[in-house]
């Protein structure tokens, strides 16, 4: 009996994209997470990497509100997308965004986490975000500022998005000291790293065909 009869008859290596409606619902359900995600955190005292991290601590150091933080530090991000990564690209991400900014101005009213514990708020939001990115990565989008970072060096230069994210995400960590305490720093540092491995171990060139 020959070898090649011993090896299981499985499809065609085909990509099959997905529809627009897959894209729409996947959207959702990744901005959905990743926006629950920023709340736990923004409860627990923490902060994260990326334009988020940085929405988050001028919430802590102005009173300003995060969804429109969020928005505006994600601007000039949606250039360099633009510029690296076409039109389809960054509309979904704007759309992301803004449904993330959306999402937040629900969660408050209607999930009241209390004096949440930030051992458990840190890494529970951290995973929450990560998930959420991937499916947002997935289906052709991403939540701006260090995703498109990410997203360009993995594609133009073979680094992993997650290794690249979690560089630049040690610098607004850093910066979490001016307004955050101590303590909570660290947690946050732990929780960078956690999101960072999410993505880093779930989201690799070549890992997906559609």
């Amino acid at each position: 009996m020959s070898g090649s009869q011993n090896v299981p008859p499985w499809p065609e290596d085909t990509t099959i994209p997905h529809s627009p409606a897959e894209d729409v619902f996947g959207v959702l359900i990744g901005t959905f997470l990743a926006s629950l995600g920023l709340y736990v955190l923004q409860q627990s005292e923490a902060v994260t990497g990326g334009t988020a991290g940085l929405a988050l601590l001028l919430t802590y150091a102005t009173p300003l509100n995060f969804s429109w933080l969020f928005l505006l530090v994600n601007v000039p991000f949606f250039v360099l997308a633009i510029w690296k990564k076409g039109w389809s690209f960054t509309l979904k991400t704007i759309a992301a965004v803004a449904i993330v900014s959306s999402y937040a101005l629900l969660h408050s009213p209607v999930l009241d986490l209390g004096e949440l514990n930030p051992l458990y708020g840190v890494p529970a939001g951290n995973i929450l975000i990560g998930m959420g990115l991937l499916a947002i990565f997935r289906h052709g989008a991403s939540l701006g500022g260090f995703n498109i970072v990410a997203l360009v060096a993995q594609e133009r230069l073979g680094l992993r998005a997650g290794y690249v994210q979690m560089s630049l995400d040690v610098v607004v960590i850093l910066l979490a000291l001016t307004v955050v305490e101590p303590v909570n720093v660290l947690y946050s540092a732990l929780g960078a790293v956690l999101l960072n491995l999410v993505l880093a171990l779930n989201h690799r060139p070549g890992r997906y065909r559609a």
